[in-house]
């Protein structure tokens, strides 16, 4: 059974008390593979929480229950102590946006169009006033114009907002990702591996980026890969390990856990002992057990040998015997000589025509 470290000062709640997302119980199964077991986690307003684990973890799919994309097998989400629905457009409308571990733009939109599709659940303008494009229609459209030219400010975008998506630097495409998921409003931003493929320089603008958004009130809850990043980041971290949470606890406590070290670097080598030895005291005691077994196995082997060797005589003595006896009514045959006489019909190359007759003669 998986135990649960946690030691940590309580963060600010929201104000009835409760956490703004608390996960009870989440087990995620896909036929007969369980990805997430009973995990339970809590973010609270205004902290920066990690998630981390080896590859394979289940911490993407841990964020999927969350968010709405997976309907969790058993357990319970809620947001300011309301269940969130198993819908992504509904949670985001909750409170509750997130980033994806692979970038997921619009990548013929430019980079302020991109960012005004996240404010979709905050306008109230639908269908027929788009097609009418009354005094309200414009109206909503120069707030979502202005607040989404603010993000990009944010974001360090501005300069780019006519630019094409894909033509952003990788590091930019990450930001404008960001840029979006705040144009939702939320109160809770969720990102999975926000500096996967950045250089140092990029990954220290975004935990500056990260630690800004936190000081607009926002929680963070953030899956990475990078445990510098990770530990320089967040006041609380939970790890994963085989969709199971290990342990839970300050930056201190996780880095100094050997489960964890472990998990991610396999089990320590531990060697053998060394065979003790009769002198040794009471490690010395399963010596003489080693010599009585050895005695007993030499005292087998050699019982063995003897019943082996008559049998193996007597086997060759039919042998010997069948060789040695001659067929009755015939006389021995010498031993064949290396090199057989020549017969009769084979004429000697050296004997001249005379010889040859009289040898027929006879």
């Amino acid at each position: 059974m998986t135990t649960t470290t946690s030691t940590t000062t309580e963060p600010a709640r929201t104000p009835d008390g409760t956490p703004l997302l608390e996960a009870s119980g989440v087990i995620m199964r896909f036929g007969g593979l369980t990805a997430v077991r009973d995990v339970s986690l809590t973010v609270n307003s205004g902290e920066i929480v990690g998630l981390i684990g080896p590859n394979g973890a289940g911490k993407t799919t841990f964020f999927n229950c969350l968010t709405g994309l997976y309907i969790p097998t058993e357990g319970s989400v809620t947001y300011k102590g309301t269940v969130l629905p198993p819908k992504p457009h509904l949670v985001t409308k909750a409170g509750v946006a997130r980033t994806f571990q692979n970038i997921r733009l619009f990548a013929n939109m430019t980079v302020l169009e991109n960012v005004l599709v996240g404010r979709h659940t905050r306008t109230r303008e639908g269908l027929i006033s788009a097609l009418i494009r009354g005094p309200g229609y414009h109206r909503a459209e120069a707030r979502s114009r202005e607040r989404a030219m603010e993000l990009l400010e944010f974001t360090g975008l501005a300069a780019k907002a006519d630019h094409l998506a894909r033509n952003l630097p990788y590091g930019e495409q990450r930001k404008l990702e960001i840029a979006r998921a705040l144009a939702s409003e939320p109160g809770l931003l969720l990102l999975d591996e926000p500096t996967a493929g950045m250089n140092p320089q990029e990954t220290r603008a975004t935990e500056e980026l990260v630690f800004a958004i936190r000081d607009q009130g926002i929680a963070v809850l953030v899956i990475e890969h990078d445990m510098r990043f990770i530990f320089n980041l967040c006041d609380r971290v939970a790890v994963l390990v085989q969709g199971e949470k290990l342990v839970e606890g300050t930056s201190e406590v996780v880095q100094n856990d050997e489960r964890v070290v472990a998990a991610y670097l396999g089990e320590p080598f531990e060697p053998e002992a060394a065979p003790a030895t009769a002198g040794s005291g009471p490690a010395a005691e399963p010596a003489p057990e080693a010599a009585e077994e050895s005695a007993e196995e030499s005292a087998e082997e050699a019982a063995a040998e003897p019943a082996g060797e008559p049998a193996e005589e007597g086997a060759a003595e039919p042998a010997a015997e069948t060789v040695a006896e001659p067929e009755e009514g015939r006389d021995p045959e010498p031993a064949a000589e290396s090199h057989p006489e020549p017969t009769p019909a084979d004429p000697d190359p050296e004997a001249g025509p005379g010889t040859q007759e009289q040898e027929n003669d006879r």
